[in-house]
């Protein structure tokens, strides 16, 4: 999709959309635009159900007086509420209707509503911004056109008072859109597309963006003793990775980088503990959490960000086989400590108390942020609305409660509480790896058992259990993968960046 920022819009443009707060008042270019086409922009805001509250469409046909075949007026809602999430979602709105109309192309005069904190500039970047992420397809796997299915948007002409300045304001917004729909492309993958060696091999593009990107295998792995992450690869003919992405856009300091550890899990069969078939269909999307650190690393990357990050993945497969692990193995971990494991279906805290202490011995951080699909326990306790987070640090766990509310995706904290620690106790081992009833508190009781290998860190585990792919459209991306946290990452590295 070709996006552009001009001074004036093309004489034969098809669709001319137009800016209305709920004042419903209109901007210079909606005026001369009204006086163009003998005030029928006017006489149409008098429909009783057009209010222009945020995201509301009003569609005029075949205005007489113009060349262009049809006018949008997109509803903005409040200019005092008009954040830049909030006009990311009427981008998006505007995007679902031209889809909708079967429109290809289309010019956004760009009138600047009184009230509202973003510019002119930065108000057109961000509306470009949800164009872009709810235009998003993922089509590679389609061999015929389906009616049911518009083409996408081709083009997007938006007229502002400065290009220049817009084009400059869109360079950070295009980047979130990119890591965005990196993150929903890899988790949209089939897995037999995308498996633990296929997953690097995506990453090691990254390193044309100036990123480091290392694989560590079997052998390298097995040396360190990350004998938890092995264990749950071994039922599998793909043999596991871990990914290690190094993005220094500032001079690493005594503080340490940003990290971010994901868990990626490209299949999860629950191993020998097999789930039912129809919970299995989506555990294509339980490397979500990796696919979310991929698509940070690359928006940082692509925007320049002066800041330094470190993301790693655990990438392994979930399958059950002659050579896989069994309830009640134990292993010792590359921290040092034994664990004994009870239920195969619950590998993913397996994968990442490996990742996460590797990245807290390596790297030092000053700060230590884990995603992972892991439990359903939190989903049922949170429902769609929030992901779940758990935090050692106060200040930490409030920054990114604040930051998700400001970008809508939204976590609740659930408690990491040292009492959780004593049903993490096992007769045989220094450590079993979940509660004897995996069905009480699941969620905190695995918060409980990463808490102990970050070696001390600032760190933040966020359980985005169900929230790697959306049932059906929303304004910002259609049914699938949702390239979840990817947002709420790069603010947070953004405000850090500020120091803010």
């Amino acid at each position: 999709m070709k996006i552009a920022f001009v001074s004036k819009p093309a004489a034969d443009a098809p669709v001319l959309a137009l800016l209305l707060a709920d004042d419903r008042k209109l901007g210079t270019r909606a005026a001369a635009l009204d006086r163009a086409c003998g005030g029928a922009i006017t006489r149409a805001l008098g429909s009783p159900r057009f209010k222009a509250k945020k995201g509301e469409i009003l569609d005029l046909i075949a205005p007489t007086g113009l060349k262009a075949r049809r006018i949008v007026l997109l509803g903005l809602g409040s200019p005092k509420e008009l954040t830049f999430q909030v006009a990311r979602s009427c981008g998006g709105a505007l995007a679902a209707h031209l889809l909708a109309e079967r429109e290809v192309k289309a010019t956004l005069l760009v009138d600047h509503p009184t009230g509202v904190k973003l510019d002119e500039a930065h108000l057109a970047a961000e509306l470009a911004c949800g164009v872009r992420l709810r235009n998003y397809r993922f089509d590679r796997f389609f061999t015929e056109k389906k009616e049911d299915r518009p083409d996408p948007l081709t083009g997007l002409d938006l007229v502002v008072s400065q290009p220049a300045a817009a084009e400059k304001a869109s360079k950070r917004p295009a980047a979130i859109a990119t890591g965005v729909e990196f993150a929903r492309d890899l988790t949209n993958e089939p897995p037999n597309e995308l498996y633990p060696e296929s997953f690097v091999a995506r990453a090691k593009a990254l390193t044309a963006l100036g990123i480091k990107v290392e694989a560590l295998d079997e052998r390298q792995m097995a040396r360190l003793g990350m004998n938890a992450l092995l264990s749950v690869g071994k039922g599998s003919a793909r043999p596991p990775r871990l990914l290690v992405l190094q993005y220094e856009g500032a001079r690493p300091g005594k503080a340490g980088p940003l990290a971010f550890v994901g868990k990626g899990v490209c299949f999860d069969s629950g191993g020998l503990c097999l789930k039912r078939g129809n919970a299995m269909f989506d555990m294509k999307g339980d490397m979500a959490g990796g696919a979310a650190v991929m698509g940070l690393m690359r928006a940082l990357a692509e925007r320049k960000a002066k800041v330094h990050a470190v993301g790693v993945v655990g990438l392994v497969e979930n399958m059950p086989s002659g050579t896989s692990f069994k309830p009640s193995d134990i292993v010792k971990t590359m921290a040092g400590r034994t664990i004994e494991m009870l239920d195969t279906d619950a590998e993913g805290r397996l994968v990442l108390i490996d990742a996460l202490y590797y990245t807290a011995s390596r790297f030092k951080p000053r700060s230590i942020i884990d995603l992972a699909t892991l439990t359903y326990s939190v989903q049922a306790a949170l429902g769609t609305v929030f992901a779940g987070l758990f935090a050692t640090d106060d200040s930490l766990a409030q920054e990114l409660l604040a930051v998700g509310q400001a970008v809508n995706e939204r976590f609740w904290r659930l408690p990491l509480d040292k009492d959780y620690d004593t049903h993490l106790e096992s007769k045989i081992a220094d450590i079993k790896h979940h509660a004897e009833d995996s069905e009480s508190a699941d969620a905190a009781h695995a918060a409980a058992l990463l808490k102990q290998f970050v070696d001390g860190r600032p760190w933040a585990h966020l359980d985005i259990a169900g929230k790697e792919f959306r049932p059906k459209d929303d304004p910002i991306g259609p049914a699938g993968a949702t390239g979840f946290a990817v947002q709420l990452l790069e603010e947070f590295v953004a405000r850090r960046e500020s120091g803010n």
